[in-house]
């Protein structure tokens, strides 16, 4: 079963975890909507199909928080703060390489290879290119393995984004298989550790956190518990 941090009757949050895909695909294999369905469907008993609309996305190899909908309405109001960015998802990362400003914005221009599913960066303007954009901010470094922990704000939310911007950039996520130099039986180390959006039905502001898991994250973990605590007490 996921790990439900909130749930009411408008909203399911839930930490998927890593290597799982968030909504199911053409490998049959477990999603993490099926097994959000299939708790709530035990939990309160409830005949046939159960409903729980997909707001947003992580990319398969990584984890962190995700929120559902449970009714139509809460569905569309989500979507609607995701299209104008007042849903907010933040990132942390272990990235290769110490030598990164103290913070700075990334703006590059994505397109997708139909035959390989990799995202790469393109001239900027390319017809079928999507703009993406982001900005990071330097947590701490480790000269000893080379790395440095990051904190990323999405601007746009595009496939792959913040693996093929960072790894563009020179500083590729620590164990990514696809854009670095993964290490197979490692979990990438980007993690979806800050969600915030308003209540759909209340309007109330929620922020939910979540601890990264994963070995690169093992150096960093004063830095991570310090960062988690500052978001915590600006609720």
């Amino acid at each position: 079963m996921p790990e439900i941090v909130y749930e009411d009757n408008h909203l399911l949050v839930t930490v998927k975890p890593a290597n799982t895909l968030t909504q199911g695909d053409d490998t049959g294999d477990i999603c993490l909507l099926d097994m959000c369905k299939a708790y709530i469907k035990e939990k309160y008993q409830k005949p046939g199909e159960v409903y729980l609309g997909l707001v947003h996305r992580l990319d398969r190899p990584v984890g962190g928080l995700v929120a559902f909908a449970r009714t139509s309405k809460a569905a569309s109001r989500l979507s609607e703060q995701l299209r104008s960015h007042h849903m907010e998802r933040e990132y942390l990362a272990v990235v290769e390489g110490g030598d990164l400003p103290d913070e700075a914005a990334l703006h590059n221009w994505l397109e997708k290879d139909e035959a390989t599913g990799n995202v790469r960066v393109v001239k900027p303007g390319k017809a079928g290119a999507q703009e993406a954009k982001l900005r990071f901010r330097v947590l701490a470094r480790r000269d000893e393995n080379n790395t440095a922990l990051i904190h990323v704000r999405l601007q746009t939310g595009r496939k792959h984004q913040i693996r093929v911007q960072l790894a563009n950039s020179g500083h590729p996520i620590v164990h990514d298989m696809r854009y670095g130099h993964g290490v197979r039986g490692e979990n990438i180390a980007l993690w979806g550790a800050v969600l915030r959006f308003d209540h759909p039905t209340k309007k109330d502001p929620m922020c939910f956190l979540s601890m990264p898991k994963g070995s690169a994250y093992q150096f960093y973990a004063s830095e991570i518990q310090q960062f988690l605590a500052e978001q915590n007490s600006s609720l």
